[in-house]
């Protein structure tokens, strides 16, 4: 994972990050998103934000633990729809832009340290990507996780393809094609979340699952985490996928889909 400079990297402190927050305290480092006004949806410069976060978590040798949460009711809505009908709200952010085009499952299974997801909100399309990087996912009971796209006239390729290493394939297919929601219950039966607590329960979940990996070898699982990800070779798929999502954001139907979305009407398919 190397796609800002290094010096950027350092200086980290001095930046300003108008969609993400962060925090590092005993080996923990703590990745958030902070656009609730928007559902957390992913602003591009949203996703440089979270891209540099994920590099300064592999660059820092004292982070032996990466905590993903968010703020707000919805922990994320996926994609900004309206970033990809070409209009990108502005930003105070001055995190640089990166050397190399971001993409973003790469960028998560590329950080090859325990990533742990604090899941208190709903998520939907895009969101996913982060969720199903984790190694683990603890969540509350009242959520929702849903793969809407195919009704906004795009396919969930990316997504499809991180969810490939949770969840069987005739299940994530067919969540794939009819775009249904999943509640807690049904979201662990399918492998994507490993913890159900009540909301009150959720941090003393997380302290617990921290302190048990914290005990053991970092360099170890470093390693073990990077062999993972060259065996599966996932850095190939999420480029072809890549690809695949902006053809398929391109197509009529997903001009339609978009639009119907922002008009509150059924979309009409070409």
């Amino acid at each position: 994972m190397n796609v800002f400079e290094n010096c950027d990297i350092k200086k980290i402190n001095s930046l300003v990050f108008d969609f993400m927050d962060y925090k590092y305290e005993d080996h923990i480092f703590s990745i958030i998103l902070n656009r609730p006004q928007k559902k957390n949806a992913l602003h591009p410069q949203m996703i440089n934000e979270l891209a540099f976060l994920c590099q300064y978590a592999q660059f820092e040798k004292k982070v032996k633990v990466v905590l993903i949460k968010a703020v707000g009711d919805v922990f994320c809505a996926g994609f900004d729809l309206s970033s990809m009908s070409g209009k990108t709200a502005k930003t105070k952010s001055t995190v640089p832009n990166p050397k190399t085009k971001i993409i973003l499952g790469e960028i998560l299974n590329k950080l090859y340290k325990p990533k742990i997801c604090q899941l208190d909100g709903d998520l939907y399309a895009g969101g996913l990507l982060i969720v199903s990087s984790c190694n683990y996912v603890v969540s509350t009971q009242n959520i929702i996780i849903g793969l809407p796209e195919v009704k906004r006239g795009i396919f969930p390729f990316q997504v499809m393809e991180s969810l490939f290493k949770v969840i069987n394939y005739k299940k994530l297919i067919d969540w794939c094609i009819r775009g249904y929601n999943l509640d807690a219950s049904k979201a662990k039966d399918f492998g994507l979340i490993d913890e159900i607590v009540d909301s009150g329960e959720l941090e003393k979940s997380i302290k617990s699952w921290i302190s048990e990996i914290i005990q053991n070898s970092t360099q170890a699982i470093s390693l073990g985490l990077e062999c993972a990800d060259n065996l599966y070779n996932s850095s190939n798929n999420h480029r072809y996928l890549s690809k695949m999502l902006k053809k398929s954001s391109e197509s009529k139907d997903a001009k339609e889909g978009i639009k119907a979305f922002f008009d509150g009407r059924k979309p009409k398919w070409y």
